[in-house]
């Protein structure tokens, strides 16, 4: 790689990191605690709580969890939106010593089970919303004890009778039966259990990360923390210059059980002291939009479909920018025409960055002064980047070719899956992430198109053979084929081929049993119907020819 553009740059950030401030996540919280501990942390439904308060409950569930049995390395999954119990039991958790399990609270209970069995997680978290889905999971699972958390947990006595009564006029109350594997959050949230402190290694698997694979089976990236505090460090050294400690307020809409959301609005701003504005459901944008009103952001973190949804509002545009300083763009591609009305309404750029669940997720990133340029920018310090042709040989700039990253940041490899002969990395080490890249003479990556057939909605990675396998369990679908289509919203909107055994078969039809079997971002906006879908002679399915015919 040319490597003739660093002196240009005075932040460097193509330079290694000189040190890492926190060995561990909960090393991370308390220094927080001991730099802002009055400071607001997080923030939902009209309830705040501070630094010091959020350590304190959250050694209360970790002393719980170590009356349970929870030892070091124990899996504990959370299946929780944005409400504040998701930060409480994250942190409890890794108090513990424990390895986090993220599910999406969206899964339908086949994709659940998959997560559970495979990571084999004894314990879990959930919002007892979801408990229906998660329910027929539990046999298959190693789930010793349920822990129901309510939407009420941890908020201000007024707004835990506010709430119910707005639930039951909606008719969206849950009752769930005590059960002997089932606890309740609010029931052991005041706890006199004794905490023992354990010892926690930078080595540790702190998280596993479930990502999507094109076999269509799920595969959990093994995240340490030394991982996780690489990329805070590298963020945090990025935007440092740009904000001041304790005093930015965040909008945090993304899900945190996403990596992106998780690594940089969780963990990073909390290392400096920001307060964090959980939005657990960001599609109620007027719900949303009043708490922009109340709370003066500085930083927002959001895709380019939330970053459309707000633009589509009137009284998002009317809103006082004046605190307002940068947002940052991640999970899937910014476009320029969202870009420029972003800069017209707020008077601020959105940074486009780059990431994988297996990198932690930050590889690249713009400078927060630069106008949006369409690339995703340069390399975080410690990252080694190299573009290579398909047979390993690396490829000057401006050569297209699968790029490769090597840093601090990067996972060591897949839960339960061998590297299978360099498969997923090259022989000196450099994580191939299966998209197609070129790289500027000035070091500005742009990702031109994926050597995957993933596919990007809403910022969600979707791959077509866990869709075509499931549509194939249909009793009257032969066959079918998915692609992702260009989107201005969604970035990419899932479109199926089926191939039907019965005339009568509707679109309708196939949307409602998608719909009941997988996660809403998973199911198809369109569905066309074919007599043959084409294929290589060995039976693959052709997607080129597919999007030939879109």
């Amino acid at each position: 790689m040319n490597n003739k553009w660093i002196e240009q740059y005075p932040n460097n950030l193509n330079s290694e990191i000189d040190s890492i401030d926190d060995s561990t996540v909960t090393d991370l919280l308390e220094s927080a605690v001991n730099k802002f501990s009055s400071k607001t942390a997080f923030y939902s439904l009209n309830t705040s709580i501070d630094y010091k308060m959020t350590s304190l409950l959250s050694k209360r569930i970790a002393a719980y969890l170590q009356y349970l049995g929870v030892t070091k390395d124990t899996k504990i999954a959370i299946m929780l939106p944005n409400l504040l119990t998701y930060p409480i039991t994250l942190f409890g958790s890794y108090y513990c010593g424990a390895t986090v399990v993220n599910i999406n609270p969206m899964y339908k209970s086949r994709e659940i089970n998959d997560i559970l069995i495979d990571s084999e997680a004894e314990y879990i978290f959930v919002l007892d919303k979801f408990y229906q889905e998660l329910q027929p999971c539990i046999p298959d699972s190693k789930i010793k004890k349920i822990i129901v958390c309510k939407i009420t947990d941890l908020l201000s006595p007024f707004m835990r009778v506010l709430i119910p009564i707005v639930m039951l006029y909606k008719k969206q109350s849950v009752s769930i039966k005590k059960q002997n594997n089932i606890v309740f959050f609010k029931d052991i949230i005041s706890n006199n259990f004794s905490f023992e402190d354990i010892l926690i290694d930078e080595n540790d698997i702190a998280l596993l990360q479930y990502t999507g694979g094109t076999t269509g089976k799920s595969k959990a990236a093994m995240l340490t923390h030394k991982n996780l505090l690489s990329n805070v460090q590298q963020v945090s050294n990025w935007i440092e210059p740009h904000i001041k400690q304790g005093q930015e307020i965040i909008i945090t809409a993304l899900p945190l059980f996403h990596i992106f959301s998780f690594t940089v609005n969780c963990l990073t701003f909390l290392k400096f002291g920001s307060e964090n504005v959980l939005i657990a459901n960001p599609r109620d944008l007027d719900s949303f939009i009043k708490v922009l009103y109340k709370k003066k952001f500085t930083v927002i973190t959001a895709v380019n479909t939330l970053f459309n949804l707000l633009l589509t509002s009137r009284k998002f545009r009317d809103l006082d920018f004046s605190n307002f300083k940068f947002s940052v763009g991640g999970g899937m591609a910014v476009l320029s025409d969202t870009a420029k009305k972003w800069r017209d309404v707020t008077g601020t750029n959105i940074t486009q960055g780059y990431g994988l669940t297996e990198t932690s997720p930050v590889v690249a990133i713009n400078r927060i002064d630069d106008p949006f340029n369409g690339y995703i920018g340069l390399p975080v310090q410690s990252t080694k980047i190299k573009i290579i042709d398909n047979d390993e040989n690396i490829l000057g700039c401006n050569q297209a070719g699968e790029l490769c990253v090597r840093g601090p940041q990067v996972m060591s490899g897949y839960w339960k899956i061998s590297n299978e002969n360099n498969k997923y990395f090259t022989d000196d080490g450099f994580f191939k992430t299966g998209d197609i890249a070129t790289m500027s003479d000035e070091g500005y990556l742009k990702i031109v198109d994926r050597k995957k057939d993933m596919i990007i909605s809403s910022g969600y990675n979707v791959y077509p053979n866990e869709l075509e396998d499931y549509l194939a369990t249909h009793p009257d679908i032969l066959e079918a084929g998915v692609i992702g289509v260009d989107d201005k919203n969604r970035g990419e909107y899932i479109k199926a081929f089926v191939v039907s055994k019965n005339e009568h078969l509707s679109s309708s039809d196939i949307i409602a049993f998608c719909k009941n079997g997988l996660t809403e971002y998973k199911v198809p906006k369109r569905i066309v119907f074919i007599k043959e879908l084409p294929k290589t002679n060995v039976g693959k399915i052709l997607r080129r020819e597919l999007r030939e015919l879109n």
